[in-house]
């Protein structure tokens, strides 16, 4: 196999024209049970969607985190954001992770898929890690959203340090927050729709 073309530098992307995820109006918050059931019965009817974690950083040497404390799902069109403190919403989450059915894809799971085995003991089913699909295609450094969405889009996927570094276990989320959590997720599914696509037109 042919060594891949490189990725695209930090100063190349910085570059880009913005990358258009979703806004704020297809981002859903689950506040209740209600709401849970709705999302749960909503992400079951698809056959992937796009998956991510975020957690509150730690600061303090051997401090151990309590994350995740977001989970977000992605669809094509919506993202749904689940958040930790929520109980009524903690038996969906679940379901969601242990389904075989419904194949969580994202980027760089490994340390989200660890947290998740400790916060709610359970082994998360049908995952697609896309640095695997990376290192397929031959590239030996992992390939993260903001390079893999400069890659095959020739956009810029805003990743605000600060926002990366906020306070993910605060009751109510900022604007900034629920955009940068949804979009990991969404371009999650964006680049997994596009390795299909290449795979596809590789094979035909």
């Amino acid at each position: 196999m042919s060594a891949p073309k490189p990725p695209p530098s930090k100063e190349e992307i910085a570059q880009l024209e913005p990358f258009a995820g979703l806004s704020l109006e297809q981002i859903f918050v689950i506040s209740n049970g209600r709401q849970a059931k709705l999302a749960l019965a909503e992400l079951l009817e698809q056959k992937y969607v796009g998956f991510d974690t975020e957690s509150r950083p730690t600061f303090r040497k051997g401090e151990k985190s309590t994350g995740p404390h977001v989970l977000q799902f992605s669809t094509a069109e919506k993202a749904f954001i689940f958040q930790q403190h929520v109980t009524e919403s903690q038996d969906a989450v679940v379901e969601l992770l242990q389904s075989t059915t419904l194949t969580k894809v994202g980027f760089g799971l490994k340390g989200d898929l660890s947290q998740i085995a400790n916060r709610y003991g359970v082994k998360t089913g049908a995952i697609v890690d896309l640095d695997h699909s990376f290192r397929k295609l031959g590239y030996r450094n992992a390939i993260g959203a903001k390079t893999a969405i400069a890659m095959f889009f020739g956009k810029k996927l805003s990743k605000s340090k600060s926002v990366t570094t906020s306070n993910w276990s605060v009751a109510k989320l900022t604007d900034s927050q629920l955009i940068y959590a949804a979009n990991d997720a969404f371009a999650a599914i964006q680049i997994y729709e596009a390795l299909k696509q290449r795979e596809g037109a590789a094979g035909s």
